[in-house]
């Protein structure tokens, strides 16, 4: 713990990261105005006391969307993330620790899963079920499986040829409990910053998505949906534009900046400064 709260990329990038999601989960219960508030009398108005960073073409204010569409970028990145998780990594260990034909159709599975892009799956989820938040999240977790799967494998395999796995093995341990007891203790800390990494991007992908038609619907609101609006009248009100976007950029620096600190703090052979030394 004192590693972690004396690196400084990790507690600039935690305190930003933690700032962001408080901001999201407050608009659970407070936002200055309801998102749903149209008062066309009010709208383009700049920055006022009332109004903290305006209000849009239809006279919602821009604060309140913002904070509410943190919040819908962070639960869908968050909720893509443990389905990728959930899925790809007992897939990954599935590979390392059985090896052979089950590691073949493991990879061959992750390279199938790896040619449809989040935007192709969304619109085939599209196609079916119509545009939503969930079918999003759908999309984007089904991307981040063999991310995970392969992440999980790659770091797995590493541990597979140490002495205290081949003990376990030596005292009778299959491959499910060497999987669970051995390999998947060992790679935590990186599967935790693939998870920084993947949150991210799925704030990235969920505003893309949304940019598109595919992702968040009205009356809900997203920072992709606020750039969506705000496209028509960029060249007329660029605020209504720079808002949500500078708040999408924030986010994925203030997660991708933690992401590092937390390489940085967990990998063994990083704490020394020398990458071919462990310590």
């Amino acid at each position: 713990m004192r590693r972690l709260f004396s690196n400084p990329s990790l507690a600039i990038g935690m305190i930003a990261t933690l700032i962001f999601l408080a901001i999201g989960v407050l608009s659970l219960v407070w936002t200055p105005f309801p998102i749903e508030q149209i008062d066309i009398s009010r709208r383009f108005l700049g920055i006022t006391a009332e109004h903290w960073l305006g209000t849009d073409n239809l006279g919602r204010d821009m604060a309140s969307l913002v904070m509410s569409g943190t919040w819908t970028s962070f639960l869908v990145a968050a909720i893509a993330v443990v389905i990728g998780m959930g899925v790809g990594v007992p897939l990954g260990l599935t590979a390392a620790a059985w090896g052979g034909p089950v590691e073949w159709q493991v990879l061959r599975l992750s390279d199938f899963l790896f040619a449809f892009p989040a935007v192709i799956v969304a619109i085939l989820i599209t196609a079916l079920a119509g545009p939503g938040a969930s079918n999003a999240i759908i999309a984007i977790g089904i991307f981040n499986i063999p991310v995970f799967a392969r992440v999980a494998r790659g770091g797995a395999l590493s541990i597979a040829t140490l002495d205290f796995v081949a003990a376990g093995r030596l005292a009778g341990l299959g491959n499910a409990m060497i999987a669970w007891r051995h390999l998947l203790p060992n790679i935590m800390s990186l599967l935790i910053v693939q998870g920084t990494i993947q949150m991210s991007l799925g704030i990235l992908s969920e505003a893309g998505l949304s940019y598109i038609g595919l992702g968040t619907q009205p009356p809900a609101t997203s920072l992709g949906l606020m750039l969506k609006d705000a496209q028509g009248l960029f060249l007329i009100h660029p605020w209504l534009t720079l808002v949500p976007g500078l708040a999408i950029v924030a986010i994925v620096i203030a997660l991708n900046i933690a992401g590092d600190g937390l390489r940085d703090a967990l990998d063994p052979r990083l704490r020394q400064g020398n990458p071919n030394v462990l310590a």
